[in-house]
């Protein structure tokens, strides 16, 4: 087993109106000997916007703002910025974010040359209805979990809006491969991932017709183990290592309580990211501590970011929903780990 380190919380709720519900799920990248934090800030009534801090080294506050980064502006978010991640990719830093109108939350992105300004893309993933989805993708003999977590109690509208599939947790790979860019993206139950476009104006209508009449062929990570039987989604931006794309993402499972949130650990094909090459047969780190426990959603270690000093891998990740904690472990340890537990070993 890895030893892991929790740290405790690093960031809790303030006064402010702007995060005075509950602070979690934080982006993160490291410049130098600074991380800079993109967090999910809730106000009163469940409105999240983005808020930020920075770190001196990967658990002082160096410097927090008072008012949110990054707040809604268009009809698509105008209920709340949700779950940032980030990356960096040719010199052009990737804020991806959940966009929830009050009614559908799909993926959308931010774009920014030095993390003070920013450039709204809108949704980046597809905006059809789980009907549209379910036609589509019908000759892929899909899993029977889609059919349990996307159609909405067949409600068709709400609030005057259209209920869409959602669509959630976009994470853009931190560099290009084969000259294209890379993304994850989550339907439950399963991760998914889009390869190979030259840029976002790939994502047409037409692409996502043919990427749904193809859907199996885009599922990257399917729940596997016990402590991720429910569903899985995406967690941290890969991380590339020797032995490929190191992914932390998140695992749930149902118990007697309610959902139970984890974090886990894979490795994917450096050039191939469709193929799996190793995964931990248990979860990285699941909640035990009354900060996991206990909050505005019970039992949750949600992974959104990590930052690597020296050999110590840091991951930030929302505990029960309320407040942002971090865990650390040695980076080299957990890939002779998952290098133990390789996919073509099983049996």
């Amino acid at each position: 087993m890895i030893q892991v380190k929790k740290h405790g919380i690093i960031l809790e709720k303030t006064s402010l109106l702007f995060e005075n519900e509950g602070v979690l799920n934080p982006a993160a990248i490291r410049e130098g000997k600074f991380v800079h934090l993109f967090y999910r800030a809730v106000s009163e009534g469940n409105h999240s916007s983005i808020g930020y801090c920075l770190l001196n080294g990967p658990l002082e506050v160096e410097q927090r703002m008072n008012v949110a980064l990054l707040s809604p502006e268009f009809e698509y978010e105008k209920h709340g910025i949700e779950d940032p991640r980030i990356v960096k990719i040719d010199g052009l830093y990737y804020l991806t974010y959940t966009a929830y109108d009050g009614v559908n939350a799909l993926g959308a992105l931010t774009t920014s040359t030095d993390l003070i300004h920013f450039e709204k893309w809108g949704i980046i993933v597809p905006q059809i209805t789980y009907e549209e989805f379910n036609r589509l993708s019908e000759t892929n003999s899909v899993n029977e979990k889609y059919y349990r977590f996307n159609q909405h109690n067949h409600i068709i509208e709400k609030e005057g809006l259209k209920m869409l599939l959602w669509d959630k947790n976009v994470i853009f790979f931190p560099r290009r491969i084969k000259g294209k860019l890379c993304f994850f993206h989550r339907i439950r139950p399963e991760i998914q991932i889009v390869v190979q476009i030259n840029s976002l104006d790939d994502l047409t209508q037409d692409f996502w017709k043919n990427y749904f009449l193809n859907f199996n062929d885009h599922v990257v990570l399917s729940p596997k183990y016990e402590h991720e039987k429910s569903y899985i989604g995406g967690g941290c931006p890969p991380i590339e290592t020797e032995f490929g794309w190191l992914i932390i993402y998140h695992g749930v499972h149902e118990s007697i309580t309610g959902y139970i949130y984890s974090a886990c650990a894979a490795l994917l094909d450096l050039e191939n990211p469709h193929i799996e090459i190793a995964r931990l047969p248990y979860p990285l780190f699941k909640p035990e501590e009354i900060w996991e426990l206990k909050g505005e959603v019970n039992n949750v270690c949600f992974p959104t970011g990590a930052v690597l000093f020296d050999d110590t891998l840091y991951i930030y990740y929302g505990a029960a929903d309320e407040r942002i904690a971090c865990a650390s472990m040695s980076f080299r340890e957990l890939l002779n780990e998952l290098m133990l537990n390789k996919k073509i070993d099983e049996k």
